[in-house]
Formats: structure tokens, C-alpha cells, sequence
């Protein structure tokens, strides 16, 4: 039996919430204004995302935690599927068809909380020294994190391969671990990224690095650019917008939607979402410091770790410093896996702050939301 307890309002981390709604409202805006159908399409994904939010929420997560490597290696077991029976498009294998429904599922998008909540079930199983984890255990996660790295990278999609290792790496320097270990690991890059870019990468992926490094850019970052240069202070009128309304600014409601919108709010527009962004990431990051519990710990810093990467890359390739890769910019671009991914792990980690004390389950065993 559910009873609802009103102090669960004490708990509930509000302010990461506000923080968000502005962005999917603005999000939708700018979609509308270019393909109405899309903006409806959105509107439907958040309304899943929503649902799957409270449904994660209202789950027991720190009693399910046995869970937690089911989940892990369910997912692992879905890449290694895409391997043999993935359906293939554009030159990359990633999806999985789905029989009778005529629908595929992309397993990488369902890694990211998976690899986030594997991290956290190991760091609180076993939390790191005061000098940080030594080389055994660091193993031993590192295990953990480049099974799925190297899974995704070999599909080929490395971008999300990176992502991952970004933040399951991200996560081990901020619980800790002995500063050897890391400085070794960065010698290591150093000596062996020429190797890895002559014999590891793809074709695709040499040209989209040598374009980037030239000094004239692509089409689609000449457009982007000149899409945010004519954005002036406070942008132009709908009308105005000839870059996004004629279709000259490519992928405009998902990859480019941040040059869209500096076109139709400027400069103050553009300041004020990143503000909202940073107001978001130092948030999260001080809901990691100020918290013993490594579940919350590693999932709150993860959520910030994985924002920061998304946000900076997405923004940095509109302005032509960085090269173009299909990275979404957080909670704003068009698309549902992406902003579902979000939701999770925001629901996650609201669960687990609301409901971190051992009284939140009464002696019959039903639950009691505080």
C-alpha cells in the first residue's frame, strides 16, 4: 500500500527542476517556429520523459540495488547483439530492430544510466581510501567502463563511445584515486594518440578531424557562424531569420539549434541559457561535495560531468572549435532518447536524495514517501 507523506516536498531538489523548464519551453519554441509538426513530436517525447521520470522515482532504488548488475550486463549483452543482428544505417551498426512493431532501439543510449548507476553500486560497495583507489580497484572499474567504450566505438560511434568514457573517468577523479595512476594514464595519451589516430580511426573520422583543423571551415559551420553573427545583441525578428527560415543553417531544431537560437535571441539569449547551464552544472556539483553518500555522490557529479561534455561540445562545434559530431545539446535539442536519458537520471537522482534515510520504510514494509 502507497500513503504519500508531504514532508517528501523537504527533500525534493526543486531547484534543478526550475532550471530545466526553461529550457525545454524554449527548446519547443524554437522548434515550433520551424517544423510545427516537430515542436508536436517534442512536445510528446516530454510528456514520456515525464512519465518515465515519476515512474523511476517512485521505485525503490536502494532496495533494488541488486538490480543495478542485471541492468548493467543486460545492457552490455544488447551491444554485443547489435554486433550480430543490428541493423544498419548510414555505414554505422547501432540499432536493433524491434519485430511486429517496425521500430529499433539504440542499446548506447541505454548505457549511460546503466554505466552511471554500475558506478555508483561499485564506489559505495566499495569506497575509495583517503589517498584514493589504488591500482587494483582502478582496474577493476576501469573494467567496467571500457567494455561498453569499446562496444560502442567499434559500431562505429565514438562520440558516444567518449562520452561515456568522459564520464565514467570524470566520476573516478572526483571520488578519487592515487595521482600515479593518472599521471601515467596522461603520459600514456600522449605517447599514443598519433598511433591511435594513423591505425584506430575511421575515415570519416580523420576528415571530420581535418576539417576542423583547416583553416576554412565546413558548410555547415560557415552557415552555423554566420547564423550567430547575424544574431546581433538581441537577435532578430522571425521573419529576419533568413539563415534558419530559408534553410541555409543545416540541422537547425537538434546538432545546430544553439546558432538558431543566438540568430533569433542574440547575444543575451545565448548568455542566458549557458547561465542556466553553468547555475545547473555548479548545482549538481555542489549536491556532489556536500554529500557522504556515494550514490548520490556519483550520480549527481555523472549528471554534471555528462551536461558539461554535451553542452560544451555541442556549443564549441557551432562556433568552429570543435569538429561536427552528432552531440545533442542537453535538454534543448530536438529528439526523445536524449532527453529521456536526461529524465532517468534525473529521476534517479531525485530518488535518492528525497528518500535517502532508513525510515523512509515503515516496519510492515510498505513504503512511506518523506
Amino acid at each position: 500500500m502507497w500513503r504519500f507523506d508531504k514532508r517528501i516536498l523537504a527533500q525534493f531538489d526543486f531547484f534543478s527542476i526550475i532550471l530545466i523548464i526553461p529550457l525545454v519551453i524554449t527548446s519547443n519554441w524554437l522548434i515550433g517556429e520551424v517544423v510545427p509538426a516537430l515542436a508536436q513530436k517534442q512536445s510528446a517525447y516530454v510528456g514520456v520523459a515525464l512519465l518515465a521520470f515519476l515512474f523511476v522515482f517512485l521505485l525503490p532504488i536502494r532496495r533494488m540495488s541488486w538490480l543495478i548488475p542485471i541492468i548493467y550486463w543486460g545492457n552490455i549483452i544488447l551491444l554485443l547483439a547489435v554486433e550480430f543482428f543490428g541493423h544498419s544505417r548510414l555505414g554505422a551498426q547501432r540499432w536493433i530492430d524491434i519485430p511486429f512493431i517496425n521500430a529499433t532501439i539504440q542499446p548506447s543510449e541505454f548505457v549511460k544510466p546503466a554505466l552511471i548507476l554500475m558506478l555508483a553500486y561499485l564506489i559505495n560497495k566499495t569506497p575509495p581510501p583517503k589517498d584514493g583507489y589504488g591500482l587494483k580497484e582502478f582496474l577493476k572499474i576501469s573494467a567496467y567502463i571500457l567494455l561498453p567504450f569499446f562496444l560502442i566505438a567499434k559500431e562505429p560511434d565514438l562520440g558516444t563511445a567518449l562520452v561515456l568514457l568522459l564520464i565514467g573517468y570524470g566520476v573516478l577523479f572526483f571520488v578519487g584515486v592515487y595521482w600515479k595512476i593518472w599521471a601515467t594514464i596522461f603520459a600514456s595519451i600522449l605517447l599514443f594518440s598519433p598511433i591511435a589516430y594513423k591505425f584506430l580511426l575511421h575515415d570519416y573520422q580523420k576528415v571530420r578531424i581535418q576539417d576542423f583543423l583547416s583553416e576554412k571551415p565546413s558548410y555547415h559551420v560557415q552557415q552555423s557562424i554566420i547564423a550567430i553573427g547575424s544574431g546581433g545583441l538581441t537577435g532578430q525578428a522571425k521573419e529576419d531569420a533568413t539563415q534558419t527560415q530559408m534553410r541555409f543553417l543545416p540541422i537547425a531544431t537538434s546538432d545546430f539549434i544553439f546558432a538558431f537560437l543566438v540568430e533569433r535571441t542574440g547575444f543575451l539569449g545565448a548568455l542566458a541559457i549557458i547561465l542556466i547551464y553553468v547555475v545547473l552544472i555548479l548545482h549538481l556539483l555542489s549536491l556532489a561535495v556536500f554529500n557522504t553518500d556515494y550514490y548520490i555522490k556519483v550520480v549527481t557529479v555523472a549528471i554534471s560531468f555528462m551536461i558539461f561534455i554535451y553542452m560544451g561540445v555541442n556549443i564549441s562545434m557551432t562556433i568552429g572549435y570543435a569538429p561536427v559530431v552528432g552531440v545533442p545539446l542537453p535538454m534543448f535539442s530536438y529528439g526523445g532518447s536524449s532527453f529521456l536519458n536526461f529524465l532517468v537520471l534525473f529521476a534517479i537522482m531525485q530518488n535518492l536524495i528525497t528518500f535517502r534515510y532508513k525510515d523512509m520504510y515503515d516496519g510492515r514494509g510498505t513504503k512511506s514517501f518523506l
